[in-house]
C-alpha cells in the first residue's frame, strides 16, 4: 500500500544536488516511493559530436546517482535525459510518467532576478499541475518537526491542508494551520470609519469560519495548532515560518479572493521569493493519495495495510481492509480489535462495543475449543 507512488527527481548536478538527492531518498523511503531521475540538457548544442560527449558525461553522473538510490534500498529505473527547455521537459515527463510529486532544488537566481528561487524552480512552481517540492540548500527533510500550512478556505488550500495532515502523520510533526485576516481598511483607505471595530468584527467572523472549516478535516491524533494573524498575508506567513522554525511550508499555488481572504496565487509568489525553508506547492492534484494494488494478498498484508491506513488517517479505507481480513477469516481477532479501536477513535462507541464483544466471543470460543481438544486427548475420546 503506497500513498506516494512516484517521485520525479530533477537534478542539475549543482553543488547542492547531493543534498537534494539525499532528501529525495529519505522521502522515498518513508513513503515507499519509486524515484524517476531526469536531467535536462540545453538544446542549442549544434555539433553532434559535442552533443554526444555531453550526453555521455550526463549519463555517467546520473548512473552514479542511480547507484546511490538503489544502494539505499529505493526503487528507481533508467535515468531520463532530455534536450530542451528545462521546466517544459520536466513537466512533460511528469505527465507522461504520471508522477505524484516533482522534487527540484531551489537552484541559483540570476543577478537581475527578483526571485531568490532559481529560474527553473520558479517557472516549474508556476506552470506545473503536479505538486512541486522545492528543496532549499542545507535542508534536512528526514526529520521534519514543524510544518506550516496557510489556508484561505479555497479548494487549493484545502488540497494543501489535506496533504499537510498526511505528511504530519508520517513524520509525527507538529502542524501549524495559519489563517491571515487582512485589515478592512486596506481596501477602503479614504473612508472615515471605526476601523478597529470593523476589524474586531471581521476577526470574530474569521475565527468562526476557521473553526467551521477545520471541522471537515480528520485531525484526530494530529499534533496541530490553528492560529490567526492580522496583516499582510505574505509577511505573516514568512514571520510565522521563522518564529515557529518551520521545516516545511505547504501551500496552494492559486486561490480565490474575498473581503478577508488571501489571494493565494500572488501570496505564493511573494512567499517563495523569501521563504527560508523547503516548500511544497499544490494546485489541483494531491501529492499523497492511496494506492492499494488490486492483487491477491494474504491476510497479514491486508492487516498491515489497515494499520498503516489508520496511522495515516485514512479511516474509511482502513475499515475496508479490516473487513477484507474478516472475509478471509471471520475469527481474525487482530482485525476485530482493530475495528473496535478505530470506531472508538472515530467516536462511534456503538460499533466499537459491538466489535469488542465479537472479539471477546471469538476468544472464548477458541479457548473452549482448545480445552475440548485437550480434554479429548487426555480422556482419549
Amino acid at each position: 500500500m503506497k500513498i506516494l507512488k512516484k517521485i520525479l527527481l530533477a537534478t542539475d548536478f549543482s553543488n547542492c544536488s547531493e543534498n537534494m538527492v539525499q532528501n529525495a531518498i529519505d522521502i522515498a523511503k518513508l513513503f515507499e516511493s519509486k524515484i524517476i531521475l531526469i536531467h535536462v540538457l540545453p538544446d542549442q548544442i549544434k555539433n553532434d559530436k559535442v552533443k554526444t560527449m555531453i550526453k555521455g558525461a550526463a549519463e555517467s553522473q546520473l548512473d552514479l546517482i542511480k547507484e546511490k538510490i538503489e544502494k539505499d534500498g529505493v526503487e528507481t529505473n533508467k535515468p531520463i535525459i532530455k534536450f530542451g527547455n528545462h521546466f517544459d521537459k520536466i513537466i512533460q515527463v511528469s505527465n507522461k510518467e504520471d508522477v505524484n510529486l516533482i522534487i527540484i532544488g531551489a537552484g541559483a537566481k540570476l543577478k537581475k532576478d527578483t526571485f531568490k528561487l532559481g529560474t527553473t524552480a520558479e517557472k516549474l512552481v508556476r506552470r506545473s499541475d503536479k505538486p512541486v517540492l522545492v528543496v532549499k540548500k542545507g535542508s534536512n527533510l528526514k526529520n521534519i518537526k514543524s510544518i506550516l500550512c496557510p489556508v484561505d478556505f479555497s479548494e487549493e488550500s484545502t488540497l494543501a491542508l489535506n496533504n499537510s495532515i498526511n505528511i504530519a502523520r508520517r513524520y509525527n510533526a507538529k502542524l501549524i494551520i495559519l489563517g491571515v485576516l487582512e485589515p478592512g481598511k486596506l481596501g477602503f483607505k479614504g473612508l472615515k470609519l471605526k476601523w478597529d471595530e470593523i476589524d474586531a468584527l471581521n476577526k470574530v467572523n474569521f475565527e468562526k469560519e476557521m473553526a467551521s472549516y477545520l471541522e471537515s478535516f480528520n485531525l484526530i491524533d494530529v499534533n496541530f495548532k490553528s492560529i490567526i494573524k492580522t496583516g499582510d498575508p505574505a509577511k505573516k506567513i514568512l514571520r510565522t515560518i521563522k518564529k515557529r522554525n518551520s521545516d516545511l511550508l505547504v501551500m496552494g499555488s492559486s486561490g480565490k479572493s474575498n473581503f478577508h481572504r488571501m489571494i493565494m496565487g500572488s501570496v505564493t509568489e511573494k512567499v517563495i521569493r523569501e521563504v527560508p525553508c523547503s516548500f511544497l506547492t499544490l494546485k489541483t492534484v494531491n501529492a499523497i493519495h492511496i494506492n492499494i494494488e488490486p492483487r491477491i494478498r494474504d491476510i497479514e498484508e491486508h492487516f498491515k495495510d489497515a494499520k498503516q491506513l489508520v496511522e495515516d488517517g485514512f479511516y474509511d479505507e482502513a475499515i475496508a481492509e479490516y473487513q477484507t481480513c474478516l472475509k478471509i477469516n471471520d475469527m481474525h481477532i487482530p482485525s476485530l480489535n482493530g475495528l473496535s479501536k478505530l470506531y472508538k477513535k472515530m467516536g462511534d462507541t456503538k460499533l466499537a462495543g459491538e466489535y469488542k464483544k465479537i472479539a471477546h466471543e471469538v476468544i472464548v470460543r477458541l479457548w473452549d475449543d482448545k480445552i475440548e481438544r485437550e480434554a479429548r486427548k487426555f480422556y482419549k475420546f
